[in-house]
């Protein structure tokens, strides 16, 4: 039995009349976030980057521009604010990691770009979280994987923001 199976026979005694199975389910997936955040954060933290600077050095690194983004493109494909967004790209500035240049399409505007220090940072990085993911769901068969990966899409798809 573990914690939050022993949350539910709690729930169950207090509660009889409850059906309190949709929270063994959502108390299970945040344990997990929790637990899989944990990990990763240990592969980041050894490249000197957390969850926000590695999302966006990875952003920049997939995007497949290597002459870079615009923030508003960094905006759309990270789904941050634009003043967080502009701290990040300032601390990331600011590491060397990455750097502002004119927008050759927009001279008013300016694009985000890994420097040489950002794109081998963030290499070396996505390899080892990629290791990290992979021994993290090593307790899974490749078909339970998929078919765990179908279930919470589906569930993803089927909730509406709460009002």
């Amino acid at each position: 039995m573990d914690h939050v199976d022993r949350i539910i026979v709690q729930w169950h005694t207090a509660r009889p009349d409850l059906d309190v199975g949709p929270m063994e389910t959502i108390g299970r997936l945040s344990r997990l976030t929790l637990l899989l955040r944990s990990e990763m954060e240990k592969t980041w933290k050894k490249h000197a980057l957390n969850a926000a600077s590695f999302d966006m050095l990875a952003t920049l690194r997939r995007s497949g521009k290597s002459n870079g983004l615009s923030p508003g493109e960094l905006l759309e494909l990270t789904m941050v604010t634009s003043g967080t967004m502009t701290n990040r790209i300032d601390q990331l500035d600011k590491a060397g990691l990455v750097e502002r240049i004119q927008n050759k399409e927009d001279k008013r505007g300016f694009l985000i770009r890994l420097t040489s220090k950002g794109l081998s940072t963030i290499e070396a990085a996505v390899t080892d979280h990629v290791k990290t993911q992979h021994h993290l769901l090593a307790g899974l068969p490749i078909e339970e994987r998929q078919a765990l990966n179908t279930l919470l899409k589906t569930l993803e798809t089927s909730i509406s923001p709460v009002k």
